[in-house]
């Protein structure tokens, strides 16, 4: 279902991070009434927990279009497009005078914790279409309430999902949330948390961009801190996903990460284990903790005071259980999108735009979108989840000529390889290119949009993707 078939006044969206007040603004703008559900006590709670931290993308990619213009009318001051915010500078000159602009359309204090088509449960067929959604909440107070809605856009996030550190995707034993030696995936080691890491043994385990900004902000620290090591874990064979395309990217923040990076392993500051997976935690009287595992075919053990899970989230789709989706049975992100983004395949995949009819679900009128519409697959620009909000509302107010014109402009990674697809300027557009029989599953993903690592999948090594055969090829 790519189109709503009722006329759509009001909508639910669930989230107050970026990506969730751009929906509200292109809602306004599109004469539809928005009710915002935050789960936190203000706007960007999630960013709030890693303010410290600077994106390597430049205010031109971090502010809607919708959300600018309806700014601007307040008589808000745009920062410099060029400049590179923290996440703290991102919640103060932008999401919060955008979230008091949209004060009477949020509800904070608002958890989700369902959404289901009204007076009807998932195994409904007869007269579900058409009928409007009802979003359950739990209030601050511990209250419930229902918000009925005809259509809902989910931009919740996956920040409260993080991915276990243990082996196979399940928690090792030993491996919980309030053990005392998780420090979680961003913690601010050269500013408030600094003590803890001086001096002290930390185990960074990812190998994303919240592993690797840890891991140099560590490597600084140990300069002035004797005592203070440093050791990385990794599940991939090679590391050179995470180095990135260096200084061939369009964001030189984004490439530096991965230049200093290598660096620091290859002069020792930071001690780097391959092909290393996490069997068990063995927590100290001390609060330390020795961390069991397996590099290869060999045992590997830690004795470290700090672990940093930067493993990734995976979304929360518990609290969508009764509305039907079409997610891709790997990724959990919406069917059409999850084949150019799989990190198996597609790593240094960059996704072209995508819109309303590519987020769609056989539930009309309800969609996932921003990061948690990536569902398992580990990066995310901000502007890539604008365009899909700018898309939907469209085509939740009928104009569907808008809602298909999806164009975004993003800066490429430097690492991306030679391919027909790479010319394509939709997500149609580049399985026609993969192959005569549309193989989705073996798309080069094209050099704009979201850089997801380098080419050949999680370790940066050849991979080569399952072919789906059809009659075209025998």
């Amino acid at each position: 279902m790519s189109n709503p078939t009722r006329l759509v006044q009001t909508c639910a969206v669930i989230g107050a991070g970026p990506v969730g007040l751009a929906a509200a603004a292109h809602l306004l703008e599109r004469g539809i009434t928005p009710v915002v559900l935050e789960a936190g006590p203000a706007a960007g709670a999630a960013i709030g927990r890693w303010g410290h931290v600077r994106l390597f993308s430049p205010w031109r990619f971090d502010i809607d279009p919708a959300a600018r213009r309806l700014l601007e009318g307040a008589g808000w001051s745009e920062p410099d497009p060029d400049d590179l915010p923290t996440g703290g500078e991102l919640l103060a000159h932008y999401l919060e005078p955008l979230a008091a602009a949209l004060a009477p359309h949020i509800r904070y204090g608002a958890r989700v914790t369902g959404v289901t088509r009204l007076d009807a449960d998932k195994t409904r067929t007869i007269d579900r279409e058409g009928r409007p959604y009802l979003v359950r909440t739990v209030n601050a107070d511990g209250t419930s309430s229902d918000v009925v809605a005809d259509a809902v856009i989910d931009a919740s996030g996956v920040w409260d999902r993080p991915n276990p550190l243990g082996a196979h995707g399940l928690p090792a034993p030993g491996e919980t949330a309030d053990a005392p030696w998780q420090v979680g995936p961003l913690p601010d080691v050269l500013g408030a948390d600094r003590a803890r890491f001086a001096g002290r043994r930390t185990l960074v385990v990812g190998a994303g961009h919240s592993a690797a900004n840890t891991l140099i902000a560590l490597a600084e620290l140990a300069e002035t801190a004797p005592g203070t090591e440093v050791a990385w874990a990794i599940r991939g064979r090679s590391a050179a996903k995470v180095y990135g395309g260096g200084s061939a990217d369009a964001l030189p923040a984004r490439g530096s990460i991965g230049t200093r990076l290598r660096v620091l392993v290859e002069s020792g500051a930071i001690k780097l284990v391959t092909d290393f997976a996490i069997h068990a935690f063995e927590t100290a009287a001390d609060g330390s903790v020795t961390v069991a595992g397996t590099s290869g075919a060999l045992a590997a053990r830690f004795d470290v005071d700090n672990v940093a899970a930067a493993t990734g989230f995976r979304p929360d789709l518990e609290l969508l259980r009764e509305v039907r989706l079409d997610l891709d049975a790997a990724v959990e992100a919406p069917a059409r999108l999850a084949p150019l983004i799989d990190p198996n395949f597609h790593s240094c995949g960059t996704v072209p735009p995508h819109g309303e009819a590519d987020l769609a679900h056989p539930d009309e009128g309800f969609y996932i979108v921003g990061v948690k519409s990536y569902g398992r697959a580990p990066t995310f620009l901000l502007a890539t989840g604008y365009e899909q909000v700018r898309s939907i509302a469209a085509a939740l107010a009928g104009d569907r000529e808008a809602a298909d014109q999806v164009r975004l402009a993003l800066p490429e990674t430097g690492v991306c390889s030679s391919s027909p697809a790479l010319d394509a300027t939709s997500i149609a557009d580049a399985e026609e290119a993969a192959d005569c029989c549309g193989s989705s599953a073996a798309v080069e993903a094209p050099a704009r949009g979201l850089a997801t690592g380098v080419l050949h999948g999680r370790a940066g090594e050849r991979v080569e993707p399952p072919q789906v055969q059809s009659g075209c090829c025998g």
